[in-house]
């Protein structure tokens, strides 16, 4: 019972700094540091790791980039598939 507890409190403390991680790793930010931050500063890392994602989702040249890159791997999907058939 006592090891359930544990399991139950590591989860609720942890679960602040993995999704802070998590969000900063999915949008191309290093996990472990913002993990960390997530540790000491919780509330206040997860607040600000969404604010800077949101500045950088309404920066019209970073929409572009992103635009960009869609296009480039939809048009790097479809050569490959294009050499798969050739081959075939």
């Amino acid at each position: 019972m006592i090891v359930d507890m544990f399991l139950a409190a590591a989860a609720v403390v942890l679960f602040v700094p993995l999704l802070t991680g998590y969000a900063a790793y999915t949008h191309g930010r290093r996990f472990w540091l913002w993990f960390g931050l997530g540790l000491v500063l919780p509330v206040i890392s997860l607040a600000f790791l969404t604010v800077l994602l949101a500045i950088r989702r309404l920066d019209p040249g970073e929409r572009l980039l992103d635009e960009a890159r869609r296009i480039l791997a939809d048009d790097e999907a479809q050569a490959a598939r294009a050499r798969v058939r050739a081959e075939d």
